[in-house]
């Protein structure tokens, strides 16, 4: 076939999905826009993801233009309607409010940082700070430049696990201030506990909290870093939002425990960077299994496998498995992360593989 035919089969084949919802197909819905066929095989098109629609929508379209014959590749960029104008909100098309923003990440901010990941969780309690401070201690190790930015406002915990509690300098002229994080680990660090005394509570509504995140990357004096990891509240909220509106991710991790109680809020968080139009690198298990001291039995105390049958389910990679070791706790109340403090530990080599497994789907997915 040649290009014409080959976008006219797109079109069919986009034509026969139909939407689960309102009955109408993809195109006559005006999911489907810009839809371009190069010679080489390429299929791109933007995808108006509306925030009632299932989100494997999506994926059901790409899998439809990659069946016709002559495609070799597709390339969809998810497109979420802007807000509508005031007295407008009614309208179709329009987001209601509580519903997703649009992302539209703004050019040059921490354009000396080459790559930024999310470290995320649907829930608190399951180690994401854990592991947000201690893949960024792995990063390190291997010999490279990393910042550490601790967007959980109100649950600030990377001074205690790195160690450090004083007030960082401002540097720079009147109306020009910049923050130089604190250093630990060879890791430059940036979080609101930084600022507050150590009791001193951060009670605050979204708007504060999504002012909070942009100054600290904007106004923090990061300097050139390979890579900054962000460790982020629980849930699905104002932070997630401002960050993905603020700068473009490269990925996000999810951290859960294995017990259903925790995979099912991480389901929701997948769906909600999916919804950003942000990819998720994968899915890691924390808790995982604990050790006996003294017959080496390994005990399952939040069940087994959560992480890994989710990952599968949501089609995303399971990144590896974090045993449950006491070591763990005590480095990080000690200030020194297992990644440093031993990181020949069981706990350790596997958040050792996971700094890894990591690389690795940057790498894999940058490729693509």
């Amino acid at each position: 076939m040649n290009s014409d035919e080959v976008r006219r089969a797109v079109m069919s084949e986009l034509s026969r999905i139909k939407h689960p919802g309102t009955n109408r197909d993809l195109v006559a819905g005006g999911h489907v826009q810009g839809l371009e066929f190069d010679p080489d095989g390429l299929v791109r098109f933007q995808f108006l993801l509306r925030p009632d629609d299932p989100t494997d929508l999506v994926k059901t379209a790409r899998l439809a233009c990659e069946a016709v014959e002559g495609v070799s590749e597709v390339k969809i960029d998810v497109q979420l309607p802007q807000m509508a104008p005031a007295g407008e909100t009614g309208r179709q098309g329009g987001l209601q409010p509580g519903s997703v923003p649009a992302p539209t990440p703004k050019p040059g901010i921490l354009s000396s940082v080459k790559q930024v990941i999310a470290i995320s969780s649907g829930k608190g309690g399951v180690g994401k700070s854990m592991v947000a401070a201690n893949l960024a201690c792995s990063f390190a190790r291997s010999g490279r430049s990393v910042g550490l930015l601790d967007a959980d406002i109100y649950g600030p915990n990377i001074p205690l696990m790195f160690g450090v509690n004083h007030r960082p300098n401002v540097t720079g002229s009147k109306g020009n201030e910049l923050i130089e994080p604190l250093e630990a680990h060879g890791v430059r660090l940036m979080s609101l506990g930084f600022l507050l005394d150590k009791e001193q509570p951060a009670i605050m509504r979204g708007p504060l909290i999504s002012g909070i995140l942009k100054q600290f990357l904007e106004q923090v004096e990061w300097g050139p870093l390979d890579i900054m990891v962000v460790d982020m509240p629980p849930g699905t909220g104002d932070a997630q939002l401002s960050l993905v509106q603020t700068i473009e991710l490269d990925g996000a991790v999810m951290v859960t425990t294995p017990q259903d109680v925790s995979t099912g809020d991480v389901r929701r968080g997948v769906k909600m960077f999916e919804r950003v139009n942000t990819r998720v690198l994968g899915i890691v298990e924390n808790m995982s299994g604990l050790a006996c001291p003294h017959c080496e039995e390994v005990i399952d105390v939040f069940g087994s496998g959560g992480g890994s049958v989710l990952a599968e389910e949501m089609h995303v990679a399971f990144l590896g498995k974090i045993p449950l070791d006491p070591q763990v706790r005590e480095a990080g109340d000690k200030g020194v992360p297992t990644a440093v403090s031993s990181p020949d530990s069981r706990a350790g080599e596997a958040l050792s593989s996971l700094m890894h497994a990591v690389d690795e789907r940057l790498a894999a997915l940058d490729g693509q």
